[in-house]
């Protein structure tokens, strides 16, 4: 008697097991391609029109009244805070969105996770493509800003680098937070309004975090910008930190990674058990 296999012989359930993360972004991935001339639309606009506006504009009037900001023209001071705040939006959205989506939206992970895919390979899934796309909008960023000279050497590149690990360290608290988030009606809301618009504000972007009054530092010691920035401006001129803050700024954004994926797994898989 012959035993039917059925879907079996269609899928390849040990790959799936191994591999089954990339399989999710790659899906991602191929979901993005409809939207190909927006992104790559916003990826080159954005940084565009902000530096005609700020690095152009605004800088020209700092470096011409007080010679630049923390010894360097004031755009080669404001790219890596721009190219970490770039990596980190773009992480944070494309990881919000996909999870409530698949969540609650459209509830995509439950259809996967009714294949041999696994709550945390999904998680890990959708890391990966909003990593991948961070990657893209920063690269994009870095070329435009060292096309308007905001790059003083080569190393200005390792801003790049340094942004897309804040990026991933944001990226993947809010895959874990967007996966724990049940009612999303004021998600949104708070998310842009009372944690991302202060963040970038006050975490050190414009202008050195010691200039602000004691009481709202403590803003940009809690964001990844802030953490990100002195390590972009120590790695690419030569800005001032101690070695003990070096590892601090570091370890925070790892530790950031860490719990995050760690929230996302539990709550991957605590969500698609119920």
């Amino acid at each position: 008697m012959a035993i039917r296999q059925g879907s079996l012989k269609l899928v390849d359930v040990q790959r799936i097991k191994s591999r089954g993360a990339y399989s999710v972004a790659e899906s991602r991935i191929l979901n993005m391609r409809k939207f190909i001339p927006v992104v790559v639309s916003i990826a080159v606009a954005n940084p565009t029109l902000y530096l005609v506006a700020v690095g152009l504009g605004v800088g020209k009037l700092i470096n011409n009244h007080s010679g630049g900001v923390d010894g360097v023209k004031y755009l080669t001071f404001l790219a890596p805070a721009l190219l970490a705040t770039a990596a980190i939006q773009t992480a944070m959205d494309e990881t919000v969105f996909t999870t409530i989506q698949g969540f609650k939206w459209g509830k995509v992970f439950y259809a996967m996770n009714a294949t041999p895919l696994s709550g945390r390979q999904i998680a890990n899934g959708v890391f990966l493509s909003s990593f991948l796309r961070a990657a893209f909008s920063t690269v994009v960023y870095g070329v435009v800003i060292d096309l308007f000279g905001g790059f003083s050497s080569a190393r200005g590149w390792f801003a790049v680098l340094v942004g897309l690990l804040a990026g991933s360290a944001f990226g993947a608290l809010m895959l874990g937070v967007s996966a724990w988030i049940r009612n999303d009606d004021q998600f949104f809301n708070i998310l842009g309004r009372f944690i991302m618009m202060p963040l970038f504000l006050f975490s050190g972007t414009f202008y050195q975090l010691s200039t602000l009054p004691i009481y709202l530092r403590w803003v940009g010691w809690a964001s990844p910008i802030w953490h990100a920035t002195e390590l972009g401006r120590y790695m690419t001129y030569g800005h001032h930190i101690s070695f003990v803050m070096f590892i601090v700024h570091f370890g925070y954004l790892i530790a950031m990674l860490a719990f995050g994926m760690w929230l996302a797994y539990r709550e991957f898989e605590k969500r698609l058990s119920e």
